[in-house]
């Protein structure tokens, strides 16, 4: 099981590296942040879009936030605008950042039910193993968009978490 101090690791990181990928994103033009590059959810743009709609989907849970509309194939378009999901990418860090701050080691223990569009049922599992998956899934399609913008020329800088200075 995961403790508070690890959430709050890894919303720290979590953070740190959408910062260092949004900036090297920056020094792309539109176009090459929306261009195909063969990932699951195609673009850079796409690819961000889908990890920010994740992340507020499952803080909807966690934490009541408002959820984002549509399922996983509108995750992809959940801002149009580079400036907006930019924004969006930083306020919603910061709230993560706060609710990982103030977690009761209580909300890690039980269970957690929701209807999962990618299952297309119900599901029921432990509160602690969906908040690790919600980091893990920001990690699993960072990797994506690094290999994206490391083929376009830009550089996110070192990614490994004993190196980026977030404990």
């Amino acid at each position: 099981m995961i403790t508070p101090a690890h959430v709050r690791v890894m919303a720290a990181y979590n953070a740190e590296m959408n910062r260092r990928f949004y900036a090297a994103a920056d020094t792309l033009t539109d176009a090459q942040r929306r261009a195909d590059g063969g990932a699951f959810f195609r673009s850079i743009h796409e690819t961000l879009s889908h990890l920010l709609w994740g992340d507020r989907i499952w803080m909807s849970r966690f934490d009541g936030w408002e959820a984002p509309t549509g399922g996983i194939r509108a995750s992809t378009a959940l801002f149009d605008d580079w400036a907006t999901l930019r924004a969006a990418r930083t306020e919603t860090d910061a709230r993560i950042m706060e609710w990982a701050a103030a977690l009761d080691p209580r909300a890690l223990e039980g269970d957690l039910t929701w209807f999962s569009g990618a299952t297309g049922r119900e599901m029921t599992k432990p509160r602690w193993l969906l908040i690790a998956h919600m980091f893990n899934h920001q990690t699993h399609h960072r990797g994506q968009v690094h290999a994206l913008l490391t083929r376009a020329g830009a550089s996110t800088g070192d990614t490994d978490l004993p190196f980026v200075g977030v404990d």
